[in-house]
């Protein structure tokens, strides 16, 4: 809250699901992003579609995307949204292309509601759980995997209006 109101506290300071129903429906749109630091070896296994487990980048789309359907599930004051779009982009980063010369893959989800809440912990499942499955899928041949930099790059809807990470 930009008053610094915590609003999942109510005045006894326990915690509890925000009431949000005298809100009105607006379009919600967030947009979360992380990175999955890897050898380049590994990328270029990824890339050429030889991951022993099968082919990484599809998987981890598919499941970036049912874990956002699950936000609501594994995070305790979160309210079950029903989500109307559902992206998840997976980019090969080669060395040298960052400005920390790391390769690995850039994960980055798209997620829209019509409602009375945001859809901010919805976009961060999805990225957190599809670097996840990056991860899984590559542990056997990389051990170095690091996954990193979850964070929010946009928002947008409700009565706090537009963010966008500077």
């Amino acid at each position: 809250m930009p008053d610094g109101t915590l609003t999942h506290l109510d005045e006894k300071g326990a915690a509890h699901m925000v009431d949000v129903g005298a809100k009105g429906d607006t379009v919600r749109l967030a947009v979360a992003e992380g990175f999955v630091a890897m050898a380049p070896s590994t990328l270029a296994m990824i890339v050429e579609g030889a991951a022993p487990k099968g082919d990484v980048l599809a998987v981890a789309r598919v499941a970036g995307i049912m874990a956002s359907k699950q936000a609501s599930s594994l995070i305790p004051l979160c309210h079950p949204l029903n989500i109307t779009k559902a992206a998840v982009e997976l980019s090969p980063v080669y060395e040298g292309q960052r400005a920390d010369g790391r390769a690995g893959v850039r994960v980055e989800a798209t997620l829209g509601v019509t409602g009375k809440t945001g859809i901010e912990m919805e976009a961060l499942t999805a990225v957190s759980v599809a670097c996840l499955t990056i991860y899984d899928m590559c542990k056997a041949v990389d051990r170095g995997v690091e996954i990193g930099e979850i964070r929010l790059l946009h928002k947008s809807g409700g009565k706090s209006g537009l963010w966008e990470r500077q």
